[in-house]
């Protein structure tokens, strides 16, 4: 996830009431000299009995305290919220669910606020459920995926909820909040959404605590999956993910199976060293529009370019029905982008096909995509209904963080013309591909960072009807806010993969920023939560503001 900026952090602090308010007991708390150490259950309740009934004196835990906690409600981000019963202290963990009763050690104390280790489970969760996934447990991909899906709504809509009135400083008091506050869209299919995976190579195997005495070497210790949480240079090894299509997983299955075969000489890249050839394995899965089956892109990103080394793995991988293009994108730096700076065709085409609202997009191994084509389908319906184009070709649409032009394409056909801003050069082109593999003519896409305008930036272009924003999680720079404010738009559609940011902007376009002298011009008509990817803590919102 990626940084709030530090503008946002007057926001986002934890010593706000709404944390106050939620919910949450402690029972025990006891200083331990072994960190690691669990103490007996029933001496340590005793013990904290004891204490409270003695005195009720405010109480904020020391680093490598043992507390056995009860969650209460999820934060933002997916961590569970407890909370000292005396002092309101705010603890949050990580992989503790509502209801659930467990033993932690506080790991990392934040001055309004503290971080705790699960240890040991006490009671589990209610609305618990069997995580189908094997790595459910380990993997910091699917946080919630023992909690029941109606349980993730409930709490994903109650963050949205509680955001928007203590960020945003929006009053549920307010008659008309019930109305603007939809109730959380939820995604029809919880597994096998994905249709775009990431995978690591790597030098060093995680493994659970039960398992640290293994010794492993060679290519033992190798291992291909996902990142570890917490770690840079751990890989948990994964032969399937349920999140991502079967076919991916016959593609995940097959390299498994093969890559670490001595006679290859593959090897993992290793980021301590910087030696070895594989770093990334990225799995796209899109459709033919012809025959509506899945077609797939493996794209193996290497720290050079050696294609006689892949090219046992392509014929392995090439032989599975759906795949019809394997790439090779190198990358030399030392860094974990899965971007290569050179891309090589060592398969079939170099681009897979996609359909979203009876458009036809073109998806090369970079571009980026709504990684739920389903849900997708269902949240660019709503940014369409929200728009409200009249459909007489008399609108002007601004469509600022475009991408490659998904959105902004949707909406041409009723639109005038539409302006789109992106910072990615390769996502503009893909964007002005997509319009002309569309027949669209009514679009011009441009290539420019929204972080980085000035005062001629409105001069490009006419005054829009209606912009679109949909920036990533750190949310729209203060100069945009101003710009926009300025503009005075009739109509903003504002969508957001981060609800935190989301709140603090649409603050500032409707309440304005007292302490910079900015005055809002902005009424919020509607906030839609949309669950775009069951499992995990990310939530997308889309938000109507029209000119005061």
């Amino acid at each position: 996830m990626a940084s709030i900026p530090s503008h946002a952090l007057r926001h986002l602090t934890l010593t706000r009431p709404w944390l106050r308010k939620i919910r949450c007991t402690t029972s025990l708390a006891f200083s331990s000299q072994d960190p690691h150490q669990i103490p007996p259950h029933n001496t340590g309740i005793t013990a904290a009995k004891n204490a409270n009934d003695s005195k009720s004196q405010a109480f904020f835990p020391k680093k490598n305290q043992i507390l056995e906690l009860e969650c209460e409600s999820l934060a933002f981000k997916g961590k569970g919220v407890c909370k000292v019963a005396d002092s309101g202290f705010v603890l949050l963990c990580d992989n503790a669910l509502p209801g659930e009763r467990f033993i932690g050690r506080v790991s990392r104390k934040k001055g309004s606020y503290a971080e705790v280790t699960k240890l040991k489970t006490l009671s589990p969760h209610r609305d618990f459920v069997d995580a189908p996934c094997e790595y459910a447990s380990y993997c910091g991909g699917c946080k919630t995926q023992n909690l029941s899906y109606d349980a993730q709504l409930r709490a994903k809509e109650q963050q949205v909820r509680e955001l928007v009135i203590h960020v945003g400083k929006f009053s549920d008091k307010n008659p008309d909040f019930s109305r603007i506050m939809k109730p959380i869209v939820p995604c029809d299919i919880q597994f096998h959404y994905r249709n775009k995976m990431e995978f690591s190579f790597g030098s060093q195997k995680w493994l659970p605590k039960e398992q640290l005495h293994e010794k492993l070497d060679g290519n033992d210790n190798y291992a291909l999956g996902l990142h570890a949480p917490g770690f840079f240079d751990k890989i948990l090894n994964v032969d399937k993910c349920l999140l991502q299509s079967e076919p991916a997983n016959k593609i995940l299955a097959t390299v498994q199976e093969n890559w670490k075969d001595p006679e290859l000489g593959l090897s993992p890249y290793n980021v301590h060293s910087h030696a070895g050839f594989l770093k990334h394995l990225v799995l796209r899965t899109g459709r033919d529009m012809k025959t509506g089956l899945p077609e797939l892109m493996v794209n193996f990103i290497t720290s050079s370019y050696k294609p006689e080394m892949l090219k046992p793995l392509v014929e392995k991988i090439s032989t599975i029905p759906e795949v019809v293009s394997i790439m090779n994108n190198v990358n030399t730096s030392i860094g974990n982008t899965s971007v290569g700076e050179e891309e090589y065709t060592l398969y079939g085409k170099s681009t897979i096909t996609e359909s979203l609202r009876g458009l036809t997009f073109q998806i090369s191994a970079n571009s980026f995509f709504q990684t739920n084509t389903h849900q997708a389908e269902v949240l660019y319906k709503l940014i369409e209904d929200c728009a409200g184009l009249r459909g007489d070709s008399s609108e002007i649409v601004l469509d600022l963080f475009c991408g490659t032009g998904t959105i902004g394409l949707t909406l041409a056909k009723k639109a005038k013309h539409v302006y789109g801003y992106e910072v990615v050069p390769q996502a503009v082109a893909d964007a002005n591909k997509n319009a002309k593999l569309n027949g669209i003519n009514n679009t011009t896409f441009v290539q420019g960072d929204l972080n980085k305008i000035d005062e001629n930036f409105g001069k490009h272009f006419p005054k829009p009807d209606i912009v679109i924003s949909d920036p990533n999680r750190p949310g729209m720079h203060m100069k945009l806010i101003k710009f926009l404010l300025k503009l005075k738009a009739p109509k903003i559609v504002y969508v957001s993969c981060n609800p935190a940011t989301c709140a603090r902007d649409i603050d500032y376009l409707c309440h304005g920023v007292v302490e910079q002298n900015i005055r809002g011009c902005y009424k919020l008509k509607s906030i839609q939560p949309v669950d775009m990817f069951p499992h995990t803590p990310h939530i997308e919102c889309v938000c109507l503001l029209e000119l005061c």
